[in-house]
């Protein structure tokens, strides 16, 4: 199925999803069955494919001295995008006080008792089990519990031991690079089910919690949605500038996942297809395979942003005041503990609920963010999506490694023929290695880009 058409199907289920959980709740509470099983269809698909994509792109380039400085790198850029999201989601909390005058919405004792159910759960007891939790015990295992993290580890060693074994190797990873194709080509298959999938996930939602609920919570959904979008369009904008790409224009070319993502409420169903428009958009296969599954551990900039600002919502509820201090250490607190457990259900509120007891405050802004967090998980689970996609941009170039040959190739098909180009042949050209400057066919690819 052609993009533009899939995204079109996509939207259009979105819109009739909202229609039936509207009109019709009866029919669109029983869409959820929908919904999961191409969810389980995009997970049988993510373990391979991430196996496949790390191995490839570390064994087939052989440059095994240059992982731990893509590591560094990728790593020191998840710290400053998530403390940036903490900030601004701090930020947004202290002016806008979400959680004052929150009294017009009733909460059940079934609501109460799940937030401290939440608050129970152990997740990471201390820095040291968290290490631990990032080695596998067994590959078969992690695949099967969705452990990105640990997929990643595994492949990563794997790729080195090919490296390793040289040329005897080669039958095993001409195998593995097969099954990288296969698994696009998985994809593609699966993804003309993304449409059904979208209308039951959104006709679900709106049944089961109807529309009158965002009148209710108005002011923390548009609190985090505003800092949402002023951390996309200032920090993610600042970062792809630095790395000479418009945002504007590597959205439309994710445009789809992150729908995907935004109806969904779920990472894992806009990976595989995330991570192979990154590709297609010039990054290197090492460099996607690396960043991207890594950074949903590591660099969940939505998530991050929300935690701060539901942790103030949490407090202003109780009418319980802090001091800077402790707040700045509450915040770094959440930073923490957010890492390395994607694959818990409702994590951010898990956290929250956790981080609320452990200091000894009162668990009621979990409880009343359970009637509406399926709504506000669509918006952070969007932007975690465009930060991971733009965290693999600003890797590539900054490994030198990105092709914005490809790139502009790329947006040739993505773009509408009435618009201006996001950048002059000078501006183009400065990213462009000179022995491509002399390439006949390159000043053609520019102006038919531009026209």
């Amino acid at each position: 199925m052609k993009t533009s058409r899939l995204t079109l199907y996509i939207f259009l289920g979105l819109l009739l999803g909202i229609f039936t959980g509207w009109k019709f709740p009866q029919i669109g509470s029983k869409m959820h069955v929908l919904a999961i099983i191409f969810l389980k269809m995009i997970k049988m698909i993510i373990a391979p494919l991430l196996f496949s994509v790390v191995v490839t792109g570390i064994a087939s380039h052989g440059n095994v001295k240059s992982l731990g400085k893509l590591g560094a790198k990728t790593f020191f850029y998840f710290a400053c995008a998530t403390s940036f999201a903490l900030v601004i989601g701090l930020s947004v909390g202290l002016f806008f006080k979400p959680g004052i005058g929150f009294d017009s919405v009733s909460i059940s004792q079934n609501m109460i008792d799940t937030a401290s159910a939440m608050a129970a759960q152990n997740i990471h007891s201390s820095f040291a089990d968290m290490l631990i939790n990032i080695f596998p015990d067994s590959i078969i295992k992690s695949m099967a519990n969705g452990n990105l993290l640990q997929i990643v580890v595994f492949s990563i060693f794997f790729a080195l031991a090919i490296c390793a074994a040289g040329e005897k190797a080669k039958p095993v990873l001409d195998w593995i690079s097969a099954l990288s194709e296969v698994m696009f080509k998985f994809t593609n298959l699966v993804m003309i089910f993304a449409p059904i999938g979208v209308f039951g996930a959104i006709s679900y939602t709106i049944a089961e919690s109807g529309m009158g609920i965002m009148v209710n919570y108005a002011k923390i959904v548009c609190s985090l949605y505003f800092a949402l979008f002023l951390f996309l369009f200032v920090i993610l904008n600042i970062a792809c500038r630095i790395v000479g790409i418009s945002v504007f224009s590597l959205m439309r070319a994710i445009r789809q996942p992150a729908m995907l993502a935004f109806t969904t409420s779920t990472s894992e169903a806009a990976l595989p297809q995330a991570m192979k428009i990154m590709e297609s958009f010039g990054c290197p296969k090492n460099i996607v395979g690396f960043v991207m599954p890594t950074g949903y551990t590591f660099n969940l900039d939505g998530s991050t942003l929300y935690l701060a600002l539901a942790m103030l919502f949490s407090l202003q509820i109780a009418d319980i005041h802090t001091n800077t201090l402790q707040l700045l250490f509450i915040m770094g607190t959440l930073m923490l503990t957010s890492k390395g457990i994607a694959g818990v259900p409702r994590v951010a509120l898990v956290v929250l609920a956790g981080t609320l007891s452990g200091f000894g405050y009162p668990i009621l802004g979990v409880a009343f963010l359970l009637g509406i967090d399926q709504f506000l998980d669509m918006g952070r689970t969007t932007v975690n999506l465009i930060g991971n996609c733009i965290a693999t941009v600003v890797i590539a170039k900054w490994e030198n490694q990105f092709n914005y040959a490809k790139m502009i190739e790329f947006n040739r098909y993505f773009k509408k023929h009435n618009q201006p180009s996001p950048f002059t042949d000078n501006e183009f050209l400065a990213h462009i290695p000179i022995e491509e400057h002399s390439d006949m066919g390159y000043s053609e690819k520019i102006e038919n880009y531009k026209s």
